[in-house]
Parts: structure tokens; C-alpha cells; sequence
């Protein structure tokens, strides 16, 4: 029995919600986040069988970025990502902090650890020297 988008029912699972709308990979995934404290709704640490319903806020953190959505529609099956986008709608203030953090990121100095990585030539002729060749 194949799986139908949810359309008359008024809530769907927050771990399903999740996966459907790919913010995540798998369920077992979405619900270890949820799990984790990496995502609330409408400001509420939830379990993963919560509901969410049509206008609920959901606040997922993946990685260092912080996503605000807004539910716009639900549906427990997992479909292309243009259907997906259609499930929710991320607000103003969060795109512009994830673009700001990204910019941040992308901008920032290089970490460089020195004593890391391939030995310079001058560490090969010292440790030539030590060895007596």
C-alpha cells in the first residue's frame, strides 16, 4: 500500500514533516536532531511524534545555520525538492542571518596550524642533518 500526501488530515508528525520537507536524510536522523534539542516549535523543545499543524514556526539548526520556517503545508511522504520547497516558507530574519553567518564564514582567515601537513624543505634538510645523510 503506497503512501498518499497527507491533504485533509490537520497534522503530520514533526519527524516526517522534517524528512518530507528534506531538511534532513532520513527519519532516524531527523528524529536524533529532535532528540539532540535541534529543533523547536513555536519556541518548545518537542519529541518527535509531536505534530505540527499548518502555521506552526519550526526552528531547525544544521551545522552552524540556523533555519526559521513557517509550516505551509504538510504531507509525510518524501517527493522532489520543488514539492518540497512548497512545505514550508523560511522567514526574512532567518535567511538574512544564514546569509550573514555564510559571509562571515566564507570571509574569515584561513586556520593555518603550522608543524601540520607535508614537511618544508628546510624541515627535510634538518631532519636529513639529524639523521647524518
Amino acid at each position: 500500500m503506497a503512501r498518499e500526501q497527507v491533504v485533509g488530515t490537520a497534522s503530520v508528525r514533526v519527524d516526517k514533516w522534517l524528512w518530507a520537507a528534506r531538511f534532513f536524510k532520513s527519519r532516524s536522523i531527523a528524529v536524533t536532531a529532535i532528540e539532540g534539542g535541534k529543533v523547536t516549535v513555536n519556541g518548545e523543545r518537542v519529541k518527535p511524534s509531536r505534530d505540527v499543524k499548518t502555521g506552526d514556526a519550526v526552528r531547525v539548526r544544521l551545522g552552524p545555520y540556523e533555519h526559521v520556517v513557517i509550516v505551509r503545508a504538510l504531507s509525510d511522504r518524501r517527493g522532489p525538492a520543488a514539492q518540497a520547497a512548497l512545505l514550508y516558507e523560511e522567514t526574512a530574519d532567518s535567511r538574512a542571518a544564514r546569509e550573514k553567518l555564510h559571509w562571515q564564514l566564507k570571509h574569515a582567515a584561513p586556520v593555518i596550524d603550522p608543524g601540520e601537513g607535508r614537511p618544508t624543505k628546510k624541515d627535510r634538510r634538518d631532519l636529513n642533518k639529524f639523521k647524518g645523510s
